[in-house]
This record gives C-alpha cells, structure tokens and sequence, in this order.
C-alpha cells in the first residue's frame, strides 16, 4: 500500500495547502476577538478565579448547548471528576465506561474511589454499545431494592453511573445508552469532552445524561488553553458544581468559611476570556471541519477505506477525522510513512483495559474495541485557512 500511502500524504497537504513543512494534527487557530479580550482581561486585574469572563463564558456556553446551567473548571478531568461526585459515585462504587477512551475519563472514574467496568463499543461510532450495555445489565446486575442501587453480581458492588464518550466527536447512541440507563436506574455522565459543536436529532452532546463535561484543552475545537465545563438542566446539581469547584467557601465578604472538602478547579479569567472569544467562532469552526470532512470523505471513498462518518440524524464536528486500515501491519506502515514525512497521523488510544492500573478491571469480549485500537488512524483536522467549497 506504499503508493497509496504516498497519495493519501500527499492530498492531505494539498488540502491543508502545504507543500512542505509539519502539518499538525489538530492546532488551535486565534482568528477572533482573542487578543483584545484577553488585554482587557489583564487590564482589568482580574485574571485568576473572578472576573466577568468565567460568568460570560459560562452563559455563552450554556446558550449555545442549550443546556440550562454551564459551570467551567480548569480542565475537562476536574469537569468529569466533580460530575461523577455530583451523580453519586461513592468509595467502592463500580462506573461502567468504555476502554476506547483517553485516560482522563478512567482516571476520573478512580479520583472518587471508584472502579471502571469495560463494555464494548459500536464499530460505527467508537462510543459505548448500547447493546453490549444492555446485555452486561441483564447478565451481571440485580437490583437491591433496600439502597435503591444496581449491584454487580461479581462483584457485589454498586453501579453508579455510566459514562458513554462521543469518541473524536462523532456522537454515540446516546439516546439508546439514555432510555436503558433509565430502565436500570443508572444515572448517565456524558463524556463529551471532544463534541463540542455535535448533536443529535439537533440536540447537543453533553445534554442528554444527568451530566455533561466539556473539555477546551489546546488541541480541541476551541480553546481556552485549558479548561473545561459541566453542563446540567439540575439546578442543584449546578449550584453544588460551583461551590465544589470554588473550595466549597461559603460566601461573605470577609470571612473564610468552608462547609465541606471542596478543589481549587475553577478556571481563571484570563483562560475564560480566551474562550469567549473561541466560542464565538465555534459555528465558523464547526463549518470549516465539516467542509474538511467531506474532502476526506470523497477521497477515502474512491480508494476503499474505512472512514468513520456521522451516522443518521447526527451531526458531528469532526474534531479529529478518523479511518481504519485493513490490519495493524498497515496502520503501523502508515504512521511511520506519514510522520516520517512530515504530517502528523496518531492511532487510537491503547485500551484502558491493557493499562497497568486498569488491567484487573472487569470487561466484556471487546471485540469490536480491540479491533479498532489496532486499525484506526487519526489524521490532520486543523482548522483551513483557506477552505475549497463543495
């Protein structure tokens, strides 16, 4: 496949209008109103954990996921941690979530105590597999009436939540995930750290479960260099996210009272300035990714491989653009030819279940998951500067 490689390589930097040089995977671009909020941020002094950004930024996220409360934290783990606490993750507890993951949503999962389940994902999406949750549940779970809790039969433990993640922005089957999480009385955290900007049937990502997180790290669709952001319609559950994240200090105006163990995860306001900005570029953002998209997307289709694609009522931001070769052989051929020469392709994240710390965790087959860690390949999704219209 050498001179298929050399072609894909090739088109990538005509696209990506490059003929030389490294062509990143996924860089942020600063085409907005960075600069200024950011100098108005400095100006003002206020640039650490109060400000009028964080407030904005907050609002701006919320209206645009048309989720009714937003609260941001200093990164998309800290989000998914204090949101796992927020559903009910206890010492001991067991969360069910997918092993083609980043580590993050793992290690969120054992900053409560608690202990990852590995179900398997959708070939199609590369999110968790409503039918393989499904078929864990019937097989392995009894409900305990008396502390109104799933419990695994293995291992005697509760389930207390199910975190689906919407993999390089392509949604999962969250609605499916949602209605039997619901019948088991299992409340959902969506991982939706990499969909900002994807819906389905219109309804964003992040927005479906009890909890949403957010991730604006420095390689995502927009940026605030780091940084994340809880979203939940539970005003309650919002409330107690703000005052989790901000040391849970009471307030006054003098007085340093705390009524319970609470993290410094809130994000500064010069990091919610940048994001102000981004966000008000994300729908440009979203379009130029979609338009990038559909250049992989005919290309790959004229020469055979696998690209992965929205599926039917969805819309994803295309954050990273993936496709699977044939054998890892081939993928592995590819990743050296290509970063050799110059355009940066990564593979897909080695499964937490193959990770020292998570080996011993329970799972099922797989089979799908361990394909696909051994196939796909990520290539260069920056944003275009100059874009070719369809």
């Amino acid at each position: 496949m050498d001179g298929e490689f050399d072609e894909l390589i090739l088109f990538i930097r005509e696209i990506f209008h490059k003929p030389e040089g490294v062509i990143p995977l996924h860089e942020p671009v600063f085409i907005g109103n960075e600069i200024q909020y950011v100098n108005n941020c400095i100006s003002s002094t206020f640039v650490s954990s109060v400000g009028k950004y964080v407030d904005e930024f907050e609002i701006k996220t919320a209206e645009y996921t048309k989720s009714k409360h937003a609260i941001a934290s200093v990164n998309g783990t800290a989000a998914l941690h204090i949101a796992l606490k927020l559903a009910g993750v206890n010492n001991g507890d067991e969360v069910i979530t997918q092993p083609l993951t980043f580590i993050a949503t793992a290690n969120a999962i054992s900053y409560c105590n608690a202990n990852p389940v590995f179900i398997d994902v959708d070939k199609d999406t590369m999110g968790l597999s409503p039918e393989k949750l499904e078929s864990f549940l019937k097989k392995n779970t009894r409900y305990n009436k008396k502390i109104r809790k799933l419990i695994n039969k293995e291992s005697s433990k509760p389930i207390s939540a199910i975190v689906p993640m919407h993999t390089f922005g392509i949604p999962c089957r969250i609605e499916e995930i949602i209605e039997i999480a619901d019948r088991y009385y299992i409340p959902v955290i969506e991982d939706a750290a990499e969909s900002l900007g994807s819906r389905c049937n219109n309804q964003h990502t992040g927005t479906f479960g009890k909890i949403g997180v957010l991730s604006f790290n420095g390689n995502k669709i927009i940026t605030t260099g780091g940084g994340g952001m809880i979203l939940t319609d539970d005003i309650e559950i919002a409330k107690l996210a703000k005052h989790l994240t901000t040391q849970a200090k009471v307030p006054h105006p003098w007085e340093f009272f705390h009524d319970q163990i609470g993290y410094n995860f809130r994000m500064p306001n010069i990091n919610a300035a940048l994001g102000v900005a981004q966000i008000e570029m994300l729908d440009e953002f979203v379009r130029n990714k979609r338009n990038t998209s559909a250049l992989y997307q005919t290309f790959f289709k004229e020469h055979n491989i696998h690209y992965f694609a929205e599926n039917k009522n969805c819309h994803s931001n295309y954050w990273l653009n993936t496709i699977a070769l044939p054998s890892k052989t081939e993928r592995d051929s590819f990743l050296k030819a290509s970063n050799s020469k110059g355009v940066m392709t990564r593979p897909a994240w080695t499964l937490m279940c193959n990770l020292p710390m998570y080996s011993k965790c329970q799972r099922d087959d797989l089979e799908n998951a361990i394909e696909l860690e051994s196939t796909v390949v990520n290539l260069p999704s920056s944003y275009r500067k100059k874009v070719d219209l369809n």
